[in-house]
């Protein structure tokens, strides 16, 4: 059975695609414009969704997407530029109550401030290298908003990340149904890769969160014995 039982079956990149059937680009679309517009977007699974979607567009017996891969890679990166801007947009008008009262966490005005150190740093390159991070991809749209970067200086970088990100990983996928034995690992494994995946994204978001939660208790304590 090509549509096999998953271990995340809501995260599973297979399951969605055969849910969404006819309109399975558009619904990729709308993962990918929810994943880079909205903070909740963490917890969707854009590397592999990409991966596969351009392993299902390539004309074979298991072929699921019936359309150019070119249609489909500038599709996805149009619905990922507009989720940037969307969420480049929010930070801009809602980020001091999103972040700014919030010391530690995920969500934390210490996590904007490391954001747009690493942005001075690297300039408009680190907006088009979030777009291939997971998790960083969600919250640097919204980091750059609260730093205040130009909306065409975000914007352009954002538009060359984005339609990058989306050729890199769709046709990289493509390209896989040219090699069938690692077609069928990628086939066989989306699981362990989606879970690797997951943790590759969570791991430092945790450590990063833990860290910042032990300086702010130490900061306390100290506070507290003067």
């Amino acid at each position: 059975m090509f549509l096999h039982s998953a271990l995340i079956p809501w995260l599973s990149p297979y399951h969605l695609l055969h849910d969404f059937g006819s309109f399975a680009v558009l619904g990729v679309c709308l993962i990918i414009f929810i994943e880079t517009g909205f903070l909740i977007g963490f917890l969707l699974p854009g590397d592999t969704l990409l991966l596969i979607t351009g392993l299902l567009t390539f004309p074979n017996s298991k072929q699921l997407i019936h359309l150019p891969i070119v249609l489909v890679a500038l599709g996805i990166g149009l619905a990922a530029f507009l989720g940037g801007e969307l969420g480049h947009y929010i930070g801009r008008k809602a980020g001091s109550r999103i972040f700014e009262r919030k010391e530690t966490g995920l969500f934390s005005r210490e996590n904007v401030d490391r954001t747009n150190a690493f942005f001075t740093r690297f300039g408009g390159f680190a907006i088009i290298v979030a777009c291939f991070v997971p998790v960083i991809r969600t919250f640097a749209p919204v980091a750059a908003g609260v730093g205040r970067m130009s909306y065409r200086r975000y914007g352009l970088f954002n538009f060359i990340g984005a339609f990058l990100w989306a050729a890199v990983i769709t046709v990289g996928g493509y390209l896989l149904g040219y090699i069938p034995p690692v077609a069928h690992f990628v086939t066989k494994y989306i699981d362990l890769i989606l879970i690797a995946a997951v943790l590759a994204a969570v791991i430092p978001t945790a450590y990063h969160y833990i860290q910042a939660s032990r300086r702010a208790r130490r900061v306390n304590a100290r506070g507290g014995t003067n």
